[in-house]
Parts: structure tokens; sequence; C-alpha cells
């Protein structure tokens, strides 16, 4: 256990550890209980924290995984009242607090108005119980993620005060004096708490504690490199690091360095050095750095492989102008010029990608602070059904979830007035069903490019079949939703599995229902839409689709009539041989050097005689399903599913039916079904009949459609 001081006022020096995100804004700190006991304080006491400044706040156990860690979690608000930073040592004490009579308030939050009556009733609502003294910064989450910050001016009585239901709240103008930007803490982020703990070690710790590298005898790190897909949270954590840091931020977007005339691109780029090396510590974030530094082998203008040579001596310099951090941000590394890519410019390259279940369930907490939520809201359940989803996505559900509640209430809305009123707003309820509502409207961004809206089939749905269905339920459901028990037995998913069968036998029907089944994203590819004229294209197209399956697993990918792009490579008799390229892409993103992890890829063929032989060995399609002609009693189900809802006659007889179809598969069957509905109608309209509940189908509808389908199968060929 690690030490702690105490002295005999009953004070305790503890080390400052950043919140829990669910506490950020209550004025919440978090102490072990032994701690706890050794300070003589109970759960719910207010305590005083005191850094270079004083701030309070009330008092909660830590969980489990921090016992005896002698921490305090606190969020970044109190850390800024209190003038710490995270891993910087308090003095805390239990103290005594006042009922507050009045507070005085002052927004300092760009852009923030309190104009209307409402607006000092509302915030008073979300600001009591909350323990605060003047000089402190409180912050208020107005619907959603409308943050606003103020600063306590004045409060009667003085010392430690709780606001209560009859305080009095005065909000006054601001007067300036006070950065007005939002800051942005480590609380503020979900999902990255390995990622943030690489980034403070690279650019926190020599900012704040130089003479620790001084003393080593080395440099400190001159730039990091963070590269992920787009939303993952990259300028976010720039921005965290620059705020926990305290050091002067200089945000560059990479285009903008850019001018048309010779030499001020460069000497753009020089004077943000410059600024740097003046106001330091400072920060340089360049976002979307591949605009201003591609590989200068590939690009043809002078501009842009100047820049990239200023930018390269910028960097080497950077030893000379110390305390100047560099950290860049892109989406697509590889096309970054390599001699940026080396220790001494880019010390480190950090890779932010898609949030897993655990992630996905912090951010979704951090969007809905300030929401009200109904009590059958399950951030977790969302979670798990949000596969693929960064933290932008998810954002934008929390965003659309309050659009759809907010639809609910426009009814009782009075467009005459020029606010909505009180009343209104407190009954505002966000519901599990307006997320649902939402997930129909936002597409996870990493693979919107082939995202494919999961259909909704389910295993119902199908007749017949059993043994397959439980086969890939084992193969594909059951990795995806108990990934634990895989793990503990050491048990790894099928990388592939290729259904194979007469057409029409349900097989295309089967890779929606698992689609719909796992909540897994889902990629449906037509081979001969990545087939292209240009050399390497067709190649490229498919590492792009397995390159966004990767990043957004767990993932299905349904390569339908596969043997479009997989025949035989020694039938491929064309000029271009564009065919062999294809298959060996296909082969070696199965089993090639980097692993397909949460990746299953599901195929479907009528003729695995023309797949090539590669394919089908263990490593690549692990299971091979053949799906046959139904049995009479698949036939009963899959009669028994096509008529369901539909208004039958009374001589309408299912299992006679499925006893005369032999030789006829799903698709027959569910033709039977359209065309006998269809005849029904036709009847209708020449009959003088009008009342809409006599139309039914009848055992002469589907006797007549049965002889149709066998008809035209007969003519196609197939009987």
């Amino acid at each position: 256990m690690v030490d702690v001081y105490i002295d005999q006022e009953n004070k305790i020096s503890l080390s400052v550890l950043e919140a829990e995100s669910k506490d950020v804004g209550r004025g919440i700190a978090r102490m072990d209980s032994e701690d706890m006991i050794r300070l003589g304080a109970d759960v719910g006491d207010i305590i005083l924290i005191s850094g270079q400044k004083d701030t309070a706040a009330k008092l909660l156990p830590v969980h489990k995984e921090y016992r005896g860690k002698s921490i305090i979690q606190m969020d970044g608000i109190i850390r800024e009242n209190a003038g710490v930073g995270i891993d910087d040592k308090v003095i805390v004490k239990k103290s005594s607090y006042s009922q507050a009579r009045s507070v005085t308030l002052c927004p300092i939050t760009d852009g923030s108005d309190v104009s209307e009556e409402w607006d000092t009733e509302y915030i008073r609502k979300l600001l009591e119980e909350l323990p605060t003294m003047e000089g402190n910064l409180v912050r208020v989450t107005l619907f959603g993620s409308r943050y606003m910050d103020f600063s306590i001016t004045k409060t009667s009585p003085e010392g430690i005060v709780l606001i209560y239901p009859g305080t009095i709240l005065e909000i006054v103008s601001s007067t300036g004096g006070r950065d007005g930007r939002y800051r942005i803490s480590y609380e503020d982020i979900g999902g990255l708490h390995t990622k943030i703990q690489r980034v403070r070690e690279m650019i926190e710790l020599p900012l704040r504690y130089p003479e620790i590298f001084e003393r080593l005898g080395i440099l400190p790190p001159n730039g990091v490199l963070l590269y992920g897909p787009p939303g993952t949270g990259k300028t976010l954590i720039a921005r965290a690091v620059a705020t926990e840091t305290d050091a002067h931020f200089i945000a560059v977007n990479g285009p903008e360095i850019i001018h048309k005339f010779y030499g001020e691109s460069e000497a753009k780029l020089r004077s943000v050095f410059e600024e740097a090396a003046s106001r330091a510590p400072t920060i340089i974030f360049i976002d979307e750095i591949d605009a201003i530094a591609p590989k200068r082998n590939e690009v043809s203008g002078e501009v842009e492989k100047r820049v990239v040579g200023q930018l390269l001596a910028l960097m080497d310099g950077l030893e000379k102008r110390k305390h100047v951090v560099v950290i860049g941000a892109t989406n697509i590394p590889n096309a970054l010029d390599p001699a940026l890519r080396r220790p001494g410019r880019f010390d480190r390259e950090i890779s932010i990608s898609v949030p897993d279940k655990d992630g996905r369930a912090e951010i979704l907490e951090i969007h809905t602070r300030g929401m009200p939520l109904a009590e059958d809201v399950d951030l977790v359940r969302l979670a798990e059904r949000t596969h693929g989803f960064v933290g932008a996505d998810l954002e934008a559900l929390c965003r659309e979830a309050g659009m759809c509640a907010i639809r609910e209430v426009l009814p009782e809305i009075d467009y005459d007035k020029d606010f909505i009123p009180y009343d209104i707003l407190l009954v505002l309820k966000v519901r599990m069903d307006h997320f649902t509502c939402a997930m129909g409207e936002v597409e996870p961004s990493a693979i919107r490019e082939v995202f494919v809206e999961i259909p909704n089939v389910r295993w119902d749905d199908i007749g017949g079949l059993s043994e397959i269905k439980v086969a890939l339920q084992r193969a594909i459901e059951w990795p995806l939703k108990y990934s634990a028990l895989f793990n503990h037995v050491k048990a790894h998913n099928p990388k592939g599995i290729l259904l194979t069968g007469l057409p029409g036998t349900g097989k295309t029907l089967i890779a929606k229902a698992v689609a719909s089944e796992s909540n897994a994203n889902f990629i449906s590819i037509k081979g001969p839409a990545l087939f292209s004229k240009w050399v390497g294209e067709s190649e490229k197209r498919i590492r792009e689709v397995f390159k966004k399956a990767k990043q957004a697993a767990p993932c299905i990918i349904f390569f339908d009539e596969i043997d479009a792009l997989s025949y035989e490579r020694a039938s491929d008799g064309s000029d271009s041989s564009v065919g062999q390229r294809v298959v060996c892409q296909l082969l070696t993103e199965l089993d090639g050097v980097e692993e397909l992890k949460g990746v299953v890829v599901l195929a479907a063929t009528n003729r695995i005689d023309l797949v090539d032989s590669a394919f089908l060995r263990q490593g690549r399609f692990d299971q091979i399903f053949q799906i046959l002609e139904p049995n009479e009693q698949e036939r009963y189900q899959i009669f028994k599913i096509h008529l369901k809802g539909r208004p039958l006659a009374d001589g309408v007889n299912l299992e006679e039916l499925a006893h005369h179809t032999d030789g006829l598969v799903g698709s027959d069957i569910y033709g039977i079904c359209e065309q006998a509905a269809m005849r029904a109608i036709e009847r209708f309209l020449t009959s003088d009949e009008d009342c809409l509940e006599r139309l039914k189908i009848d055992a002469e509808d589907i006797h007549w459609a049965t002889n149709e389908v066998i008809r035209m199968k007969k003519i196609s060929g197939k009987q």
C-alpha cells in the first residue's frame, strides 16, 4: 500500500487522477474508503481540496480497481478550480458548508446567452446540491451537449456553499478577462484511455517536467502522429492535452498553409513555428497533415515539395526551440512523405482506432450527460448494437435521438412566443425508442461507402434448413456475441463460410438473416462492381473493402455469386489476367500475413465447380454448407411463412400443398404465393363484389399458380 501523508489537523495528501465520465460537472471527488476513514469523513460529506487554489467537492468512494492507490478522482472543472493537473498532489480535508442565500454567476463561454427568464430558473435547478465557492468555475449542460461555463463572482454567505431551491441566482454579463473557449478535458474523451496515456507520455511529461529529460541526458520527443479513421477523436485528444498542460495551443489546418504566391506557403509555416517558440510551452497541432506533407515523389507541384522540405527543416530544428511539440493528425498515413515518419521528427505514431463495445458505452455516456434520459434507456445495449460507430457517429446518434424527442412536443409549442415554456422542457424525455429511431438515420462512417442497411430478416422467416441455421449460429453469431467464451478456450471463429446449392434454395436469404441476428455490420459485395478497366484498380477495391471491414469489426462481408470473382485461374483465357489478379488478392486477404480479426466472409454460389480450389481449403473457407431442395416438412414451413397474414379461404390445405410440390425450392413456393394472390385480386376485380372482406385466396388460385410455376421451370430447362 502506498504511504499517505496525514498531519495533525486531519489533512491528507493524495495524487490527482481523472474522474469517471459520468461524474463530470457534478462536483464529485472520489477517494478510497480507508483514506476517508483517516480523514474522518463519510460518503456525501463536503471536502476542501487545496492545490494552487482552493475548491470544494462532494465525497464519494472510488471503484474497486482504484482502492489502495492513495488517489483522488476529480474532473477537469475541479482540477482547474484547484489549479492542479493529473498526477499532482493536493491537500484534502473535511469542511463545513452553508446554505447559499444568493450566488452571482458570470458566463465565460463564448456565445453564452441567458436572456430568457426561464434560463435562470433552469440553471439554478441544474446546480442544486452543487458545492462551490467564490472564484470557482461551474459547468451547466443545457439540452444534450450544449455546455455553458460560469465563474462564481460572489456568494452569500462567504466560504463553501451549497445551492438549494431557495437560493437566489443572479447572472451578470461577462466582463472579459477569462478564456472564453470551451475547455476540453480527458473526461470528455471516451474509449481511448490507453491512447491518451501514450500521448501524455510523449507530450505532457516533457512540457510539464522537462528536468526529467535533462537529468537523463536525452532529448524530449519532437512530435506525435495520430492516425485513424475520421471521427475517432484525433483532434479532441490534441485539444485535451493542450488544456491539461496549460500549454499555448496553435491549431493549423493543412490546406490553410498552401498559398499561390512563391515562398508564401513556407513563410506561413515558419511564422507558426516562430510563434510557438516565442510562447513556449506550445503544442502545434497540424490537422490533415497529409495535405501539406504528401510524398514528394508522387506530387507534381513544386509548392508541395517546398512545403514538405520546409516542414522537415523546422521539425529538425525543434531541439533549438525547447518546449515545442508537434502533433500531426491524418486518416491516410501512407500518403505522408516517409522522411517525416522517422524518430527525431514524429517520434511516435499512435493509431486511433474505431472504439470497441466498452469504448462506445463511454462515448454514449459522455454525449448523454445533459440529456433527460427515460428509465428504459440502456446505453450498454446501445453500445452492443452500434458496431463500427466512431465517436462522431455516436454524437450524431444522440443528436438524432434528441430530435426524435423534440418532434413529439412540437404540437405543444406556441410559435407566437419567442421561447419554449419551462414546464414543457421539464417533461421532455429521451426514450429508448428515440435511439432506435435515430439508428435508422445514422450510418457508421467507417464503412459508409460500402454500408448496406441490414435487412430485417429473422431465422423464423426461413422455412426448414434447421441444421444449416444452427451451424451458422455457431460459426458466426457465437464468436460475435460470446467472444469471452471463445477467448477462454482459445477458439477462433471461421474466416469464411461458403453456401452452395441450387438457385432459389435460400442462400442469400440466409445471409440476410445472419446479418440481422448477429447485429454485426454487413457489407454486401456485388462481384462485377469490383472490376475496373484500369490495371490494379480491381485489386485496390478488394483491399479497401477488407480494410473498411476490419475498421468496423465485427463485420460480415457477403459475396453473392462468388464464382464470378473466384473462378479457376487455369480457365482464365483473357489477355489482361484481371480475373487471376483478383483471385490472388482475395486469397491474400482471406489468409495473408495480416490477421483477419473480427471479420467473417460469407459467400454463396450455385456453381461450386467454378470456384478456384485454393479457396476451398481450411483457413480460407473453413466451412462449406450445401443447401439441398426442401423436403415435404420444410416445404410446409415455407408455405406457412409466405402465406402468413394473407386472407385464405377455408379449402386451403398447406399439408396437401407441400405434398404435391415435390422438386420445388423456396423461391418457387414464394412465386406460387405471389401469383395466387394476384389471381385472387384479378378474380375479385372482374366480379361484382365490392366488400373487401370477401377477397380471399382459395385452393383453386394456389393450384393455378403452382401449375404456372412448374410450366415456367420446364420452359427454362430446370426440370
